[in-house]
């Protein structure tokens, strides 16, 4: 199968990649790296089923030769990565979604959607499965992130409804591993890269809040099985197992060995405060459930990171002190290589 990964050159697009590669599939990766890492995709350059092409996929989506597949992941995902880039993640998830919908139309090629969880808002239903039809403020400072989403998932509809696409929608809840850039503002990288360096961990709220993690070679795993299939979804995957913010907080602090401590800051607005996937649709119709455990899940990513102190170093004054509280820290600039455009 040759299958176009938008937004390849990210933390999950990355990951995708290289496992639709280690079964055997040819991949052609299509990214601007605006927030992806040329870092990710580097190992692949050499292999002859890899492909990279360096596009804006709001604005073109040009693949040669056959494609049997797109999964369009291609969107800013952390909160300040799209409150940098509110317009560009509108684009992304608007016209982005129709280039990429429209490719899969030309080749009746199986299109693939990365929805997020967060077109479930703040939920007023708890746990939350896929007839949930969310809880969210269409103009609040998370609102081009989400509706954004929404917006793709009625365009996806619409194509396979009106145009007869093979199309499906995944919702996908918070996920960590390895990759993740350590700046990008997400629960998980900031408190490992904050216990690392022995700064203190930024909790938001009282820490009361919570959140289901799921890892990424699990997540992968889910994707994989929609590309594979005709379920049009939507599905959620994640992992279903639940914990507050702050046992995450002291969960890593007890994984690194640090002795850092833990501040609260004020929590920010439309900030979730429960989250967990029903993942009985993934079972049922993908066989899918997750099987890396938080305990284990977190080892491998603090090792990873652990390996990265010039990463670390880089990264903190991005994630010091609750910068997220009402703003957003300019990005900073990480030592890794550079690709040519195609």
């Amino acid at each position: 199968m040759r299958v176009a990964v938008t937004g390849g050159g990210g933390f999950l697009g990355s990951h995708l990649c290289e496992a639709l590669l280690r079964r055997g599939d040819e991949v052609v990766c299509l990214d601007d790296f605006s927030t992806g890492n040329p870092a990710n995709i580097t190992p692949f350059l050499g292999n002859p089923a890899f492909e990279l092409v360096r596009a804006d996929v709001s604005r073109s989506v040009d693949v040669g030769g056959r494609v049997d597949a797109v999964a369009h992941l291609a969107s800013p995902a952390s909160p300040p990565d799209y409150l940098r880039r509110p317009l560009q993640t509108l684009a992304v998830g608007s016209r982005g979604t129709e280039n990429a919908l429209r490719l899969a139309a030309r080749h009746d090629a199986r299109f693939v959607l990365a929805s997020t969880s967060e077109v479930y808002g703040d939920p007023e239903v708890h746990p939350q499965d896929e007839t949930y039809w969310g809880h969210v403020n269409p103009v609040g400072p998370r609102s081009v992130y989400d509706e954004a989403k929404r917006f793709a998932e009625a365009l996806t509809q619409a194509y396979r409804s009106h145009c007869g696409t093979n199309t499906g929608i995944v919702r996908i809840f918070n996920t960590y591993g390895p990759r993740m850039r350590p700046h990008d503002g997400r629960v998980v990288s900031s408190f490992v890269v904050q216990a690392l360096a022995g700064e203190p961990l930024t909790v938001y709220g009282d820490g009361k809040q919570t959140r289901s993690f799921c890892y990424v070679d699990d997540l992968v795993r889910g994707i994989m099985a929609m590309l594979d299939d005709d379920e049009p979804g939507p599905v959620n995957l994640g992992n279903p197992v639940e914990l507050t913010v702050f046992e995450l907080a002291e969960l890593v602090l007890d994984l690194t060995g640090s002795r850092a401590e833990i501040q609260f800051h004020p929590l920010p607005v439309d900030d979730p405060t429960r989250r967990r996937p029903v993942i009985a649709r993934a079972s049922e119709r993908l066989g899918w459930v997750p099987e890396v455990g938080i305990e284990d899940g977190l080892r491998r990513t603090v090792r990873w990171f652990a390996d990265r102190p010039a990463d670390i170093a880089a990264a903190l004054t991005a994630i010091r002190g609750g910068q997220l509280d009402g703003g957003s820290a300019a990005e900073p600039r990480l030592p890794g290589p550079t690709l040519a455009a195609s």
